[in-house]
């Protein structure tokens, strides 16, 4: 299993860091997508993550062809925008972007274009389906995105209820050869009990690869610093740390 935790170290009892300094998920750059409204507030945003302990950050701005189709060049406008601000308020946060795409046909058309994809690093790129109904082209799409030489990752796979019913669809997605991305406030029942049994069990069964905020607003960030919260992070990853990106 291509799996980015390592057992190193033990988290003590109260400790409000996390075990990871990387964020590979968030909507914080101002004003491209449904995550951050305008530059302060990615600041307090950024800001927050900071105070947690992070110390690098790729932002992943939604590309869906109905909604948000963004491109490289307005997410490194918005990138470029937000860089310096961290500097001039002492922020000492190393930040990068990529993009979370929708596996819909306009994605599938960037792919077969040719169009080089942003990515979380090297040749690893981060997907999403649509919560109401599976991509159905799935097998399609990961098959290509492997052949032209990708690592998809399959953003918070615990959201998608459709899945619920049968645990079995997790393997499938694995053995397809998708990466799983699990958002931390899945454990602690903030999207619904659900959610939370599903990631859990993707916990327990070691199918996890990487975690991430998914931070869009402060609603979210008071619930990632919310002590009851990092009590929920500390019993599932009190043994796990994750390799540097």
């Amino acid at each position: 299993m291509f799996n980015f935790f390592k057992k190193k170290k033990v988290l003590t009892e109260g400790d409000l860091k996390f075990s990871f300094n990387t964020d590979i998920h968030s909507h914080i750059l101002p004003g491209i997508d449904d995550g951050s409204p305008d530059l302060a507030t990615s600041l307090r945003l950024v800001k927050g993550l900071y105070d947690m302990g992070i110390r690098k950050t790729i932002a992943t701005p939604h590309v869906i062809a109905d909604l948000y189709r963004n491109t490289p060049e307005t997410i490194h406008v918005a990138l470029d925008i937000l860089k310096p601000a961290l500097i001039n308020e002492g922020i000492d946060i190393e930040i990068g972007a990529a993009a979370e795409y929708m596996m819909d046909d306009y994605f599938l058309k960037l792919m077969r274009s040719k169009q080089p994809l942003l990515t979380i690093k090297d040749n690893i790129v981060l997907t999403e389906q649509s919560y109401a109904t599976p991509t159905s082209n799935i097998n399609e799409i990961c098959f290509e995105l492997i052949t032209a030489g990708y690592r998809p990752i399959l953003a918070h796979p615990e959201r998608y209820f459709y899945y619920h019913s049968d645990l079995d669809n997790y393997q499938h997605l694995k053995d397809m050869g998708f990466l799983f991305q699990v958002n931390l406030l899945s454990l602690t029942g903030y999207y619904g009990k659900p959610v939370a049994k599903v990631a859990k069990f993707l916990f327990e069964e070691n199918m996890v690869d990487f975690v991430g905020t998914d931070l869009h607003h402060e609603r979210h960030l008071a619930m990632l610093q919310h002590p009851h919260t990092h009590e929920i992070f500390h019993q599932y990853l009190k043994d796990k740390v994750f390799n540097e990106l």
